[in-house]
């Protein structure tokens, strides 16, 4: 027998949440063969076993949580092997079953492939007897991300009827049955709870964490946006060019602070100030699984374009879950647009270990005095949340001036590239 741990699957992480599993009982399996989906703090997350031959046991169940190096299935090696095929023995249980992540394979699948004589038949994988499924579990089949939703919101899964093709359940079935009263004990009129737990329990760990290291202090100015506006149309008009978001632009006049004004750049590490050399920019994403923070490596080496096109990238795979853990890890600074919340400003956490975080609000008409008139004008605020530690107000300060100087005269940019 082999029994596979649950592998480290990355940056720290010291537990998962079973999602689903892609085997039964029984079910022969091959090397590298992709047999549960597991969902971590940061990203769910598809993991192959080790070990061919015939599955003994499931060491845990959908929703089960997991800590790494505790077993996850064990398999009867060389099970059901067609003749002329050999095994190699297996080596002690806990072994080759390290860091296994989907797409890198693992680190004893060579020596484990099976061989066959020369001459022989191909063995045929496709013949394998794996447990068929009921027609109830073939129509109850959802998605993670669906699966998710419903825990978050308290649906079982299992009382629902899907309007999918074939019974399928799907999102707007969860947020159906979640609008719906739900009955509760009379001593406790309109209460219900939600496990905090994966990647909402990472976040309230990291984010009180910060609140209790961190001696937060916070800047904000009022800025007119017109001219941000009109250079986002000018970017953008024509058809064959790649799009530019706003985000994006906000985020290279960000990039171009930071080069003025590194300590912003930077974390604490005991006594020092470490500040790197690259900008690793995180931007703050809501998801179906909570709020991520996705990151661009060298933001500070792509042109608007680039940044623009990875930010796109990047926010549809957070949204899917698709972001593997090392990509929502490593950031050195962070920009979150809350604007898209209807809201104006917001004194934003600091994403610990950095130091500094930039909010953008909304972009609403207001009166705005322009060579000593009252006009309409496109107006936003701008936050910035940083670490006394790490600076003071004035290079704070002069920070968000700076950005707000961009947004304001776009073309000031251009004399700091």
């Amino acid at each position: 027998m082999a029994v596979f741990k649950l592998p480290d699957l990355g940056e720290g992480l010291t537990e998962a949440e079973i999602v689903a599993w892609h085997v039964a009982v029984g079910d022969t399996v091959t090397v590298d063969q992709t047999v549960v989906e597991v969902e971590t703090a940061k990203a769910s997350v598809e993991v192959p076993v080790p070990f061919a031959g015939r599955v003994a046991t499931l060491h845990g169940a959908a929703g089960d949580t997991l800590a790494v190096g505790t077993a996850l299935i064990t398999v009867e090696e060389g099970a059901f092997v067609e003749p002329g095929v050999v095994t190699p023995a297996p080596s002690e249980s806990a072994e080759g079953s390290g860091n296994v992540l989907i797409g890198y394979g693992t680190g004893t699948a060579q020596a484990r492939r099976v061989r066959r004589p020369r001459g022989s038949a191909r063995p045929r994988h496709d013949t394998v007897h794996a447990a068929p499924k009921s027609a109830q579990d073939r129509i109850r089949v959802v998605s993670p991300l669906v699966r998710r939703l419903a825990k978050e919101s308290g649906v079982d899964i299992r009382t629902l009827t899907g309007s999918g093709t074939g019974g399928l359940i799907s999102r707007a079935d969860v947020e159906r049955a979640a609008a719906e009263p739900v009955a509760v004990p009379a001593a406790q009129p309109g209460e219900y709870r939600i496990p905090l737990r994966g990647i909402r329990k990472t976040v309230a760990d990291k984010l009180t964490r910060s609140r209790r290291e961190i001696p937060e202090a916070t800047v904000w100015v009022d800025v007119d946006a017109t001219p941000l506006l009109e250079l986002r149309a000018a970017l953008n008009a024509d058809p064959s060019a790649p799009k530019v978001g706003l985000l994006a632009l906000l985020s290279r006049f960000a990039l171009a602070g930071l080069r003025r004004f590194p300590e912003l750049n930077s974390r604490i590490e005991g006594d020092e100030i470490v500040v790197p050399s690259a900008v690793q920019l995180g931007f703050a994403a809501q998801t179906d699984r909570g709020l991520v923070v996705p990151v661009i490596p060298d933001a500070h080496a792509l042109t608007v374009e680039e940044l623009s096109a990875a930010l796109a990238e990047r926010t549809e795979r957070a949204r899917t879950g698709k972001l593997a853990p090392a990509e929502l890890t490593g950031g050195t600074f962070t920009i979150n647009n809350y604007g898209v919340f209807g809201v104006d400003g917001s004194a934003a956490i600091i994403n610990h270990p950095e130091v500094a975080i930039l909010g953008i609000g909304r972009i609403i008409d207001r009166p705005w005095i322009v060579d000593g008139q009252v006009v309409p004008r496109k107006i936003t605020e701008l936050t910035l949340a940083f670490d006394h530690r790490a600076c003071d107000g004035g290079t704070a300060g002069g920070f968000l001036r700076f950005v707000a100087d961009c947004v304001e005269s776009p073309l000031r940019l251009l004399r700091n590239v």
